[in-house]
C-alpha cells in the first residue's frame, strides 16, 4: 500500500503535477509550541519538502518566535486589513527554514504576547490572522494549490475562500482541514464574527455555521473544507458519534466521505534512544541492558528510594481530566501497593496538581515528579521508566505513547483514538504485542491492566521482547507524510474533474 502510494506520488512529481500546499496553523515546531499540533507541523512540512512538494508555511509571528529570529528575516511587505471598524498593520516577514519558506505574519497587537490570549480577543486575533494570510498571498506572490489549515484558530479560511475569495486569485484553491482535537472549537457570537470578518447574515444558519445561537469556526471549516482529516483512523470513527463528537457529529456525519484519519508520527531523529544527549546512557533494542542505567539515574534525580528491579511507572501529560488523571486519583492507592515505583511530569488543572504534590509526601521515596514541564527530565523519563501509563478519556493521537515505544518504554493505555492504533497489547497466545490496553473509562479496569503489566514485566524473557517490539516499530513520520501527499493528490484530481 505504501509503495504504491509513494509510486502514485513520484509519477506526479516527475509530471510536474504535484500541487504547491500552504500549511497554516497557531504554532509550529521548533519556533513556537504548546501542544503536538506544533510537532505534526513542523514534522510534516518538511517530510512533503523531501517528497518534492512545494510546501510553505504562514505563521504568527508570535513574540516568542520574534525573539529567535528578529535578525533572520527578511521583510517583504507592509499592509492593512480590514477587521471589523478596525483597520489593522499586517507585515510579511520571510524566513527560509531548512528549504521551507515561512511567511511569518506580523502585528504587536495580536502576536506580541502569548501565543492563546482566551476569550473574544482569542477569537478577534486569530480572525484577523486568517483574513491577513489571505491577503498575505498576493504580496508573497504565492497562489498556492491547497491551503492545509488546523484546528479552530485557521478553520475559518474555507469559508472565506468560498464566499468572499470566489472571484479572486484564489477562486481555485482547494483547502484541507486537519482536526487535531475536536473539543476546541471557536465558539462566539454571530456578532462579533460578522462584525469582524464581514460575513453574510445567510451563513447564520445550521447549514453553515451557526451553532446553538452562536457561531462555531470548527463547525465553518467543516462544512466549507474539500477535505477533512483527523489526526487517526479511530479518531476519524470515533468523532462521527454523539460521545466523541462534541456536538459536532452530524456535521462530520455528513461529510463522512470527506473525512479520513492519518496517524501522526514522531521526529525519530529527536526522539532517538541512541543518539539523545539528554539522557543517561544512549541505547538501542539490542542494547536493553543500558537502558537500567537511565533508570537508575531517574531513580537518583528524583530522590526516589526504590530498588532499580521493581518496576517504575511513568507519566508526562498535562493533568487535566481528558488525560484520565481522575482515574489515576482513584486508585493511587491501589497501584501503589503493588510495590512500585511512580513518577510524573506535567502542569494542569489545580486539583490535580495538588493532588500530586499530596502524593509524594503521602508515597515519600516511592513517588516523585515535577509540577512544571522540563523537555530534559520528560526524556529521562520516557528512558528510564518501565511503563508509560496513558489512560486518556479520548486521545486524538497522542504522542506521548509512540514516544515511549520508541524508548522501549511500555504504554499502558486506554483503547481510544490514537492510543488504540499505536499500541498493540500484549498476546500471551502469539507472543505479540508492544504494550498493554483496556477498553472502557473505568479506573478498576485500569487497575487490571496495570496488575497484569507488573505480572509480565517479572518475566524477564517475556518483558525484554515487548521492549524489542516497541523499539523495532516504524513510528516515523514518513507514512504520514506520504497518506497526506495521497490526500493532497486525491484532493487536486477531483478538482480537475470538476473543471
Amino acid at each position: 500500500m505504501m509503495n504504491d502510494m509513494l509510486k502514485s506520488i513520484m509519477d506526479n512529481k516527475h509530471l510536474g503535477k504535484l500541487p504547491s500546499v500552504l500549511m497554516t496553523a497557531a504554532e509550529c515546531a521548533p519556533f513556537a509550541k504548546t501542544g503536538g499540533l506544533a510537532d505534526v507541523v513542523g514534522t510534516l512540512s518538511h517530510k512533503l519538502k523531501d517528497l518534492g512538494f512545494d510546501i510553505r508555511l504562514a505563521l504568527p509571528f508570535h513574540r516568542v518566535i520574534k525573539d529567535q529570529l528578529r535578525d533572520k528575516v527578511r521583510h517583504i511587505a507592509s499592509f492593512s486589513v480590514d477587521l471589523g471598524w478596525r483597520t489593522q498593520y499586517v507585515g510579511i516577514e520571510y524566513f527560509d527554514w531548512d528549504g521551507v519558506p515561512i511567511y511569518f505574519i506580523d502585528n504587536e497587537y495580536y502576536f506580541g504576547h502569548m501565543i492563546y490570549r482566551g476569550g473574544t480577543f482569542e477569537g478577534e486575533q486569530y480572525a484577523y490572522f486568517c483574513r491577513a494570510v489571505l491577503e498575505a498571498l498576493h504580496f508573497a506572490d504565492f497562489i498556492p494549490d491547497i491551503i492545509h489549515v488546523n484546528d479552530w484558530h485557521t478553520a475559518i479560511i474555507p469559508m472565506l475562500i468560498k464566499t468572499q475569495y470566489r472571484s479572486r486569485l484564489l477562486r481555485d484553491c482547494k483547502t484541507v482541514l486537519a482536526i487535531h482535537s475536536l473539543g476546541y472549537q471557536g465558539r462566539f457570537d454571530f456578532g462579533f464574527a460578522s462584525e469582524l470578518l464581514s460575513i453574510d447574515s445567510r451563513y447564520n444558519t445550521p447549514d453553515y455555521f451557526e451553532y446553538y445561537g452562536g457561531v462555531n469556526f470548527m463547525k465553518a471549516g467543516i462544512v466549507f473544507a474539500d477535505k477533512l482529516v483527523t489526526v487517526s483512523p479511530t479518531y476519524a470513527e470515533e468523532i462521527k458519534t454523539q460521545y466523541y463528537g462534541e456536538g459536532l457529529d452530524g456535521v462530520l456525519n455528513s461529510r463522512a466521505n470527506d473525512l479520513v484519519g492519518i496517524l501522526n508520527g514522531i521526529d525519530t531523529k529527536v526522539f532517538n534512544p541512541a543518539t539523545d544527549m539528554l539522557i543517561e546512557k544512549r541505547y538501542d533494542e539490542k542494547a536493553l541492558d543500558d537502558k537500567l542505567e537511565n533508570k537508575k539515574a531517574l531513580i537518583e534525580q528524583l530522590g526516589l528510594k526504590i530498588d532499580a528491579k521493581k518496576p517504575l511507572i511513568g507519566m508526562v501529560t498535562r493533568l487535566t481530566k481528558q488525560k484520565g488523571i481522575d482515574l489515576v486519583m482513584r486508585v493511587m492507592n491501589e497501584i501503589m501497593e503493588e510495590g512500585v515505583g511512580f513518577v510524573l511530569l506535567g502542569t494542569g488543572e489545580a486539583e490535580y496538581e495538588n493532588f500530586f504534590r499530596d502524593a509524594w509526601h503521602a508515597y515519600s521515596g516511592k513517588a516523585n515528579g515535577m509540577i512544571m514541564f522540563d523537555e530534559a527530565l520528560a526524556h529521562r523519563i520516557y528512558a528510564g521508566c518501565d511503563f508509560f501509563l496513558m489512560p486518556s478519556s479520548f486521545e486524538p493521537c497522542g504522542l506521548s505513547q509512540i514516544i515511549a515505544l520508541r524508548y522501549g518504554t511500555l504504554p499502558i493505555v486506554r483503547e481510544t483514538g490514537g492510543l488504540k492504533d499505536t499500541v498493540k497489547p500484549y498476546d500471551q497466545n502469539s507472543g505479540e504485542g508492544d504494550g498493554f490496553s483496556f477498553m472502557n473509562y473505568n479506573a478498576h479496569e485500569m487497575l487490571d491492566t496495570i496488575r497484569y503489566a507488573m505480572h509480565i514485566y517479572m518475566n524477564k524473557e517475556t518483558f525484554l521482547s515487548l521492549q524489542k517490539h516497541a523499539m523495532e516499530k516504524d513510528l516515523s513520520f514518513d507514512k504520514s507524510a506520504l497518506a497526506y501527499a495521497s490526500l493532497y493528490l486525491v484532493t487536486i484530481d477531483e478538482k480537475d474533474m470538476q473543471n
